[in-house]
């Protein structure tokens, strides 16, 4: 899974004094599932617009499969697929009656477009339904409909925008349950983009992190993980007994520490360096016993934190005060509670 097969140069897009993508330089490559993770407003869906050459770039290139999306838009159509985030069907059609109506869209012969629906129905379980107008559909049956019009061209490439929004939990697994075969089993490479941490974290070979239409990481959640420890950015949860005052105090003298916060019934240590071992020893020593040790930083939700705290200090070294000290924890919010309107799911 070693060839390219979207990049950007130096990709920009301003819409006035506002720039909405600046410089991005980014490879996906052919058969992996990407996730474009940011809140609303990072960046990602003009990002996609510019991919589908539905908007053109104020500076910089993006091509697909070698051929310019700006230049080529027609080309670049015939081979990628997308689903944007609040799909549209024709109320009073049937939802058979929809994919019958995108394949001749696209040129298909009556006898393909008889076979793909009847395959792609069942696969993304909607065979009961297909006859039911799709007005009388919940949001979960339209995203399930939607990847099948999506397919019916049998794209190589297939760009979701927010997929899982508002969609039950049981739905939600079976979504990406899907959205992984179609990488798995047909080959064909996704760029998923999202505000939910947790459903990222699930199915994505690598992320790409947004933040004011700028990408701040890109690699595996475990690279980032560990790019974030070379930092020297360390975080450790415990728990111990006794549970009490003198317990913060002795921790924030041992070496290395930088602080001692509380977290409810757990005690977060911040240090420069991996210290597990001198805490263990330390609180053994003197009376205490360790009920729970946790290094954190394996956790997308972790590292996208840490991220976002990186670029707030170096806006700030920037100059760029105007921002205020708000806005991390704006960000912050605003994908935790894209994660619990998903049902956590």
């Amino acid at each position: 899974m070693s060839e390219e097969i979207i990049r950007t140069v130096g990709l920009t897009k301003r819409y006035g004094e506002k720039t909405a993508v600046k410089q991005l330089n980014l490879t996906i490559k052919k058969g992996e599932v990407f996730g474009l993770l940011g809140p609303n407003g990072a960046g990602k869906t003009t990002t996609t617009l510019m991919l589908l050459g539905l908007t053109d770039p104020t500076e910089g290139f993006a091509a697909i499969e070698g051929m310019d999306c700006t230049r080529d838009p027609i080309g670049v159509k015939r081979i990628v697929g997308y689903l944007p985030d609040n799909v549209g069907f024709y109320g009073d059609m049937t939802g058979r009656e929809n994919l019958y109506f995108t394949g001749r869209l696209n040129g298909l012969p009556e006898d393909v477009i008889r076979e793909r629906t009847e395959k792609l129905l069942e696969r993304v379980g909607m065979t009961e339904a297909a006859d039911q107008k799709t007005k009388t559909y919940s949001r979960g049956m339209k995203q399930r409909l939607g990847i099948a019009d999506v397919l019916i061209k049998d794209p190589e490439i297939v760009i979701m925008d927010e997929p899982t929004l508002g969609i039950d939990p049981q739905g939600m697994r079976d979504l990406l349950s899907l959205i992984r075969e179609l990488s798995e089993k047909d080959g064909r490479t996704i760029l998923l983009s999202s505000h939910q941490l947790y459903q990222v974290q699930q199915i994505c070979d690598r992320v790409g992190i947004f933040v004011d239409g700028s990408l701040i990481a890109c690699g595996t959640i475990a690279e980032l993980g560990k790019k974030m420890e070379r930092e020297g950015k360390y975080t450790l949860e415990l728990s111990a007994e006794p549970d009490n005052e003198a317990l913060s105090r002795l921790l924030s003298r041992i070496e290395g520490v930088d602080g001692v916060e509380r977290e409810g019934d757990t005690i977060l240590v911040h240090s420069r360096m991996d210290i597990r071992r001198r805490v263990t020893m330390e609180l053994t020593a003197n009376g205490y016993t360790l009920l729970g040790l946790r290094q954190k930083g394996g956790d997308l939700d972790e590292i996208y934190s840490r991220y976002f705290e990186k670029a707030e200090r170096e806006q700030r070294k920037a100059g760029e005060q105007s921002k205020g000290p708000r806005t991390l924890e704006r960000l912050k919010n605003g994908l935790r509670s894209g994660q619990r309107k998903s049902g956590g799911a």
